[in-house]
């Protein structure tokens, strides 16, 4: 059986690296971006698409509309680790996980009790003033008593250390992920459709031959795959640590 030969895999592994997305933190109850009830199907209350919203030029011009929508859509403070992060925080401390590079903001890993966290789309939990850098808390940004959160400094507006559209990823974080990523002799990739570029071009630095995918539809590497589940990723995870 496949979950038989990926206990093996995780058994006989000692450098395993873990690359998720947005399905890692479904089960959390936090919404994916595509699928039918995902967050690219929803429309904000001033009518603007997410992926519009999402924007860097949209941040900048209709800010207020923005952190409407990023409150109400892209935060859930009650979220709790699944089994799938509890999964992976413990392969970390039998010392067979080496890093998880996410796509997520959600911080969930680290909840987990994962401590080698690449957040190749930043933090929710991050957050800073544009103008003098000063970092803020989630909870800042949550109970602002202004709807545009704002530096206690300088009144500066704080923005999320969050990638937006229109922003390239952090350099380090990536060629951090590349590292780890083209040094495993393990890679599980889960949740994740690898439909969003430049993340999912991560997987062509792995150049071993245990490659795993783990999501509930198909994906453009399947092919490329030694082990393929289409699953619960909290099941299938918690099953063989």
């Amino acid at each position: 059986m496949c979950i038989d030969r990926l206990k093996q895999i995780i058994n006989e592994s000692d450098n395993i690296v873990f690359f998720g997305g947005a399905g890692v933190s479904t089960e959390s109850n936090i919404p994916d971006f595509r699928s039918n009830s995902g967050l690219y199907n929803t429309e904000s209350s001033a009518g603007y698409k997410p992926e519009t919203i999402l924007s860097h030029s949209f941040f900048k011009s209709h800010t207020e509309d923005f952190y409407n929508f990023y409150k109400n859509k892209m935060i859930y403070t009650k979220a709790k680790p699944n089994k799938a992060h509890l999964a992976l925080a413990e392969l970390e401390e039998k010392g067979k996980l080496k890093a998880v590079v996410t796509q997520n903001i959600d911080g969930l890993h680290q909840l987990a009790g994962s401590k080698n966290v690449l957040e190749l789309h930043g933090s929710v939990h991050r957050n800073y003033c544009i103008k003098c850098g000063k970092y803020y808390s989630l909870d800042y940004i949550m109970n602002s008593p202004t709807n545009i959160p704002r530096c206690d400094l300088c009144s500066g507006i704080v923005k999320p250390d969050v990638v937006l559209y229109e922003e390239n990823l952090n350099m380090d974080v990536l060629s951090s992920a590349i590292n780890y990523i083209s040094k495993a002799d393990t890679l599980i990739v889960g949740g994740t459709s690898l439909a969003v570029y430049p993340a999912a071009g991560l997987i062509d630095y792995y150049i071993g031959s245990k490659l795993i995918l783990i999501n509930k539809s198909k994906t453009p590497y399947d092919n490329k795959a030694n082990l393929i589940f289409h699953g619960s990723i909290s099941d299938i995870l918690s099953s063989v640590v």
